[in-house]
């Protein structure tokens, strides 16, 4: 499937970087689109934590806005979600209440230059799957694991692999995949317990 990212090149996120991180062009264009989906509802939740002074779960979601923001390219971003994470991280609240207005806004600037991806409708790659799926596959996964069954568990890893996780799941993944071929199937289950939660 041929897509055009010269515009995406443009507006200047850094293709080559985000199609590395999220495993090819189709991903990237999906990771592109649920990046462009989740604003408002990302926008929401940091507003409504700063409010509230729940800055732990202020800093759980500016951490996944870095980690998303990089995946996508949009290094500069996540570069900037990553001081606010560091901020929240340390309490910092005059640092967290003196950049969180400027982060968002260019933030909101991304996503307006981005609105050409919501009339692409959704994207997905062949081996790509739903997040119902990925839970079904990680239940799976685990049952295998207990079983001591390697080859089912071998295939169930490769297909848990076409749902679009953040780089650390999928680091976390492949933790898991070696594991596997150390017979070490405790600590893959571990692993693949610590991934469960990031499916949506």
């Amino acid at each position: 499937m041929e897509l055009d990212t010269k515009w995406i090149e443009d507006i200047g996120l850094d293709v080559k970087q985000g199609c590395e991180f999220t495993g090819g062009a189709e991903k990237y264009f999906s990771a592109l689109l649920r990046f462009y989906n989740n604003y408002e509802k990302n926008r929401g939740k940091i507003h409504e934590f700063l409010a509230a002074g729940d800055y732990e779960n202020y800093t759980i979601t500016v951490h996944a806005l870095k980690s998303n923001s990089k995946m996508i390219g949009a290094m500069e971003l996540g570069k900037s979600f990553e001081e606010l994470e560091n901020a929240g991280r340390e309490k910092d609240i005059p640092a967290i209440q003196g950049s969180t207005g400027k982060v968002l806004d260019d933030y909101a600037a991304l996503i307006e230059k981005l609105t050409p991806i919501s009339q692409m409708g959704e994207v997905k790659a062949a081996d790509e799957i739903s997040g119902e799926v990925a839970k079904e596959t990680a239940d799976k996964l685990l049952t295998a694991l207990d079983d001591f069954e390697a080859d089912e568990a071998m295939e169930l890893v490769k297909k848990l692999s076409g749902y679009p996780f953040r780089l650390t799941q999928k680091e976390k993944l492949e933790q898991a995949k070696n594991y596997i071929s150390d017979f070490m199937y405790d600590e893959a289950a571990d692993l693949v317990r610590e991934i469960i939660p990031a499916i949506e």
